[in-house]
């Protein structure tokens, strides 16, 4: 989901990512029923392939034939003997974001997006953060202000990488990730403050669905828009959970025809379906709408 206004909202419900290096796995992501795709040059191609795999990618973004799916290439960091390259070449390509890996502090966006700037003058192209060492976490507002600094504008969103965090903070990935709440609700704290998505952490288990299955309810009621996932057999788990419910939509429905109707002009408080409603859940509810019209509208 997307803090776009109402009628630009895009769904980000399932986000797969797809190791650069393989170029079956870039074939196949254009049938996927992923919202977006996270085409990747970071973990998970070995150093021997970084150039190879940046062609690839760069071939692949270049050639517009990812349908409706969000595109999004996760770059190696710009200290990182390949990251100045990966901007370069992912930049001329155009993909609809760049994730940018071990962020720490706002400055770390500010200096990407400065760089970004030049090489994308249209401003088509926006920032993405990983969120996955502990400093990260304990910066996770200065780093979601950093949006709104001039050379923060293109940054759209925060990606939980729960598992380097898991490594680096030593806590176990328990069912219930009572040792990752806090790590992750400060960042849907951070996130919501200015404006950004957030996107939970991959969960590992393949063929666990299940567990897959209450992992993502635990994102969504966390307050996450969507979650980040490894493998094709998770889509469909992920696009359920984080999509609005049938009965919840037409409550939506309902809630914003009686705020619309001429007796309600004025009031503030309304009784809907036997609940008091106020015109907070009129805008909560005309999200949720927007959301599964745009869902709808993927599927057609």
């Amino acid at each position: 989901m997307s803090t776009a206004p109402a009628q630009n909202l895009r769904p980000r419900r399932s986000v797969l990512y797809l190791p650069g290096s393989n170029a079956r796995a870039l074939e196949k992501a254009r049938t996927v029923a992923a919202d977006a795709l996270i085409l990747d040059l970071e973990d998970a191609v070995a150093p021997d392939a970084k150039d190879t795999a940046r062609q690839q990618i760069a071939d692949a973004v270049g050639a517009k034939s990812f349908g409706r799916r969000e595109v999004v290439v996760r770059i190696n960091g710009l200290a990182t003997p390949w990251g100045e390259a990966d901007l370069a070449a992912i930049a001329a390509a155009g993909p609809d974001a760049i994730l940018i890996p071990k962020v720490e502090t706002g400055g770390d966006i500010l200096a990407a997006g400065h760089r970004l700037e030049a090489l994308d003058t249209t401003r088509s192209i926006a920032l993405w953060a990983m969120m996955e060492t502990p400093a990260a976490i304990f910066n996770a507002e200065s780093i979601a202000r950093a949006r709104r600094e001039p050379h923060g504008s293109r940054f759209a969103a925060l990606v939980m990488g729960t598992n380097d965090l898991a490594k680096e903070t030593r806590a176990r990935l328990v069912p219930g990730r009572a040792p990752m709440l806090t790590a992750l609700s400060l960042c849907v704290l951070a996130a919501r403050s200015h404006g950004l998505d957030i996107l939970d952490g991959v969960f590992t288990a393949i063929k666990d669905h299940e567990g897959l299955r209450r992992e993502c309810i635990e994102g969504r009621d966390l307050g996450m828009d969507g979650k980040t996932l490894i493998h094709p057999d998770q889509i469909a788990i992920a696009n359920e959970a984080f999509a609005p419910a049938a009965d919840e939509v037409a409550l939506a429905r309902q809630i914003i025809a009686a705020f619309a109707a001429p007796e309600a002009k004025g009031k503030g408080v309304l009784t809907v379906e036997g609940r008091m409603v106020e015109r907070l859940h009129a805008e909560i509810a005309t999200r949720i709408v927007a959301i599964a019209d745009a869902i709808a509208a993927r599927a057609a």
